[in-house]
């Protein structure tokens, strides 16, 4: 619910941030293919760069994904990520910009990219690192919970899910039911405002 400005209320605030936490042991709770589909139709509508969209999924649920997957973890989380309903894998696609004509056709955007493999590099990781960021806040409102990771062998996600795709793996995130009672550590501090801020 929001107030008269338009302010989402505090129970909506806490779900999405401020009681928000990254989970690593998970309740034995099945994550529909229903609910992944609404949460991509969720964060699809976050904003990125020219709505170049680069972000690909990969939605690893079943016994047989999961042993593939487990070769390409690190060891301090293969056990949670086999324990995890879902691992999803964020990636970006490096063609991204030949979508352009249809995702941003009112002007010619792909010719920006083409041969330009620096901007294409860091359009790339950035737009889809957004998109990973608008992931896990629909998984939140929706429902779920959220243990993002970088703690794995990039090359070895690519060769055994993306082995003739241009398409590189950005960040893996479990998501499902998380179990509070399990391997939560105590929340971490934050920087206040006048740390990391500055109004010019």
């Amino acid at each position: 619910m929001t107030n008269e400005n338009g302010i989402l209320d505090d129970q909506a605030l806490d779900i999405l941030f401020r009681q928000a936490r990254s989970f690593h042991a998970w309740q034995k709770k099945d994550v529909s293919d229903v609910l992944l589909q609404a949460l991509y139709d969720l964060m699809k509508w976050g904003p990125t760069s020219s709505n170049c969209c680069p972000a690909r999924f990969v939605f690893v649920k079943s016994p047989a994904e999961k042993e593939r997957l487990k070769p390409c973890l690190m060891e301090g989380n293969i056990e949670q990520s086999m324990n995890a309903p879902v691992t999803a894998i964020i990636a970006h696609d490096m063609e991204f910009y030949e979508h352009l004509p249809r995702l941003f056709p009112h002007t010619d955007a792909k010719s920006w990219f083409t041969g330009n493999d620096n901007l294409i590099r860091s359009t790339a990781l950035r737009n889809s690192s957004l998109q990973g960021a608008y992931f896990m806040m629909a998984a939140r409102a929706l429902g779920l919970d959220c243990g993002p990771m970088s703690g794995f062998k990039p090359k070895a996600v690519k060769a055994a899910f993306f082995p003739d795709e241009d398409v590189v793996p950005n960040f893996l995130c479990n998501i499902g039911y998380g179990d509070p009672e399990t391997g939560l550590h105590e929340r971490g501090p934050r920087f206040d405002f006048d740390d990391v801020c500055k109004i010019v």
